[in-house]
């Protein structure tokens, strides 16, 4: 029988935003982790390391692609590649990574292909078991902890630590790819998302380059809503960064389906995808007391959507 092929980082599952707090004996609980998804492939030739939209991660992260090219046998596995400020994973602080050192870790939480075989309809533990054993574990490579029930004490205890929530997972269930499945579900402690870039305000004071980025995420219909501005968050460094990446992307008029109530403002196609806390969603669908925490590269800006639980 011939192999099956590896998986991409296209197929990599996705979770379901709920606000259910639970414990249940038929699930898994896990840590959020603040960071980078990845699908890896060992498959004979180099190392890939996949975003969710198949950008390769392999240059921006050589050395979680050296270790895993130290070990034996062909995998694809689901990670997520994390930074750590202060004994928290911090996407702001893995954003950073091109500005100065940081150490980075992949945290490993699935096992999809083995040696030729697709283990994606396997259950969960199943495949939990064989990842254990599937990788000679030291940094940077992690295994992502998990526990058994008591969903309800992990949730508070994370939210106390400062963590960004938990993933529950059903612990029989098979791993579905390309889709958003209610076998997985996210609890977060704080609100936080991606959104595009629409445009940027004009600075003001001793602000240089731009002032706030104008956010918004699409409909159904595809059109792209506004949510808000976000001005907060940036530092020099940051700031030019920016608008070196945004000046090409400029265009005449608004890409939102909304008006927009921001003056001297600058309009880009919307391309590029920030990620974003905030405290909570308004009536009108706007962010309050929102912060940029970095660029997402592994995300396609059309794939933004509103996450509502």
């Amino acid at each position: 029988m011939a192999d099956a092929p590896p998986p991409t980082g296209a197929d990599a599952m996705k979770a379901t935003l709920t606000d259910r707090r639970f414990s249940d004996p038929e699930w898994i609980f896990e840590r959020k982790l603040d960071g980078i998804r990845c699908i890896a492939v060992r498959d004979g030739g180099p190392v890939r390391l996949l975003s969710r939209n198949d950008l390769a991660l392999d240059s921006r992260f050589p050395e979680l692609a050296a270790a895993l090219e130290r070990q034996d046998g062909r995998f694809a596995l689901d990670g997520e590649v994390v930074a750590f400020d202060r004994g928290r994973t911090s996407f702001e602080r893995l954003a950073q990574r091109g500005q100065r050192p940081v150490p980075v870790f992949l945290y490993a939480f699935d096992l999809l292909w083995l040696d030729g075989r697709d283990l994606r309809d396997l259950p969960l533990l199943e495949r939990k078991r064989r990842l254990r054993g599937a990788l000679a574990w030291s940094d940077p490579l992690r295994q992502t902890p998990y526990r058994r029930e008591h969903g309800e004490a992990l949730f508070a205890q994370a939210c106390a630590k400062g963590w960004e929530g938990l993933i529950a997972k059903r612990a029989d269930s098979p791993y579905v790819s390309r889709a958003r499945s209610r076998d997985w579900l996210k609890l977060k402690c704080e609100q936080g998302q991606e959104l595009a870039i629409g445009g940027w305000t004009a600075p003001r004071g001793s602000r240089e380059e731009l002032g706030a980025l104008l956010l918004g995420h699409f409909d159904g219909e595809g059109r792209l809503r506004y949510a808000g501005r976000v001005g907060t968050g940036f530092d020099r460094a940051t700031l030019r960064d920016l608008a070196r990446r945004l000046a090409p992307l400029r265009r005449d008029d608004s890409p939102f389906a909304d008006e927009v109530p921001e003056r001297a403002t600058t309009w880009v196609q919307p391309r590029l995808v920030a990620q974003v806390a905030f405290t909570e969603w308004t009536r009108d669908g706007r962010l309050r007391h929102p912060r940029f925490l970095g660029l997402r590269e592994d995300k396609d800006a059309r794939d933004v959507v509103r996450e509502r639980a």
